[in-house]
């Protein structure tokens, strides 16, 4: 099996970056695997020393076949930097594992990405595969949806060239099509307005722009049904990221399946993601979670 080589984005987090880095050496391949890792630099005085402990850390990394490390002279921000970073590497290598410096994997999150990158890379209708996984029940240990996350996630040269970074000529595509509801999993996620907001520059999501370019071609991704990835950022630490419990999830620490029974998107999977966002993110829900985060201090 040719393995896929690993594209880790570092910005001013160094305790998550320790972290991530530690549960990645502990995967099976990881020893086998070539990594990348690109250090974005510093946006003022204020960030320099937590990028610099950053910096530091990365450079002593052991425990894989080569760690090449990129340190940018100045702030690319978030979204250039995995644009940028995925499209360099992916067009040396024709696909990628990405991850980013808060995402903590299973030792088998590495196996099960590299045998399904590998298992469908002629299939074009699968484009993406993801190894995080909601908090739910009675999903097949993988499935195909047409949804792209960007918690640990793969992909091929072939697919990353359907990308547009243009979100304004997505969103109107989406509306044109009358697809919006669809995209937003049938009015239960605002993924159409967090589109809209991007256009009109309130957010910098690269993920809300492959997520769409993707659904308009009509690709699915293939997902891991229970979770080989955990998010440690929703701690208030991030940029791009508050403080929110709804996607914590605890680590699967088996061996998945890449198996699929036939390359559609499985509808029972669509249903459990609408009633999860539909749980997730009404009024009510939000309001819940405001008022203990409150509480909390």
């Amino acid at each position: 099996m040719s393995l896929a080589p690993i594209v880790l984005f570092t910005y001013n987090r160094p305790d998550h970056t320790r972290k991530s880095l530690e549960a990645l050496r502990n995967n099976h391949l990881s020893n086998r695997s070539v990594l990348y890792i690109f250090s974005d630099g510093y946006r003022g005085e204020a960030d320099k020393g937590e990028v610099m402990k950053v910096r530091e850390l990365i450079r002593a990394v052991e425990g894989f076949a080569e760690v090449h490390i990129e340190e940018r002279a100045g702030n690319t921000g978030l979204s250039r930097n995995i644009i940028e970073g995925v499209t360099q590497i992916i067009n040396e290598h024709g696909k990628v594992i990405v991850l980013e410096d808060d995402l903590i994997t299973s030792p088998f999150f590495l196996p099960f990405m590299n045998e399904a990158l590998e298992r469908y890379q002629q299939e074009e209708k699968i484009a993406h595969v993801h190894g995080f996984c909601f908090p739910l029940q009675e999903l097949p240990d993988a499935f195909l949806i047409k949804w792209t996350g960007s918690w640990g996630w793969g992909t091929w040269k072939r697919a990353w060239d359907l990308f547009n970074r243009d979100g304004e000529k997505l969103l109107s595509e989406i509306m044109r099509q009358k697809r919006n509801r669809e995209f937003d999993f049938n009015g239960n996620y605002p993924f159409t307005r967090m589109l809209s907001r991007q256009v009109k520059k309130e957010n910098d999501s690269w993920a809300i722009r492959w997520n769409a370019s993707l659904f308009l071609n009509d690709r699915l991704s293939l997902n891991a049904g229970k979770s080989l990835v955990q998010n440690i950022g929703f701690d208030g630490s991030g940029r791009h990221s508050g403080r929110d419990e709804i996607y914590t999830t605890s680590l699967h620490r088996e061996a998945l399946s890449i198996e699929l029974s036939e390359i559609r998107e499985d509808q029972a999977a669509r249903k459990a993601f609408e009633k999860y966002y539909g749980r997730t993110n009404s009024f009510q829900a939000k309001a819940m979670r405001r008022i203990k985060q409150i509480l909390k201090g």
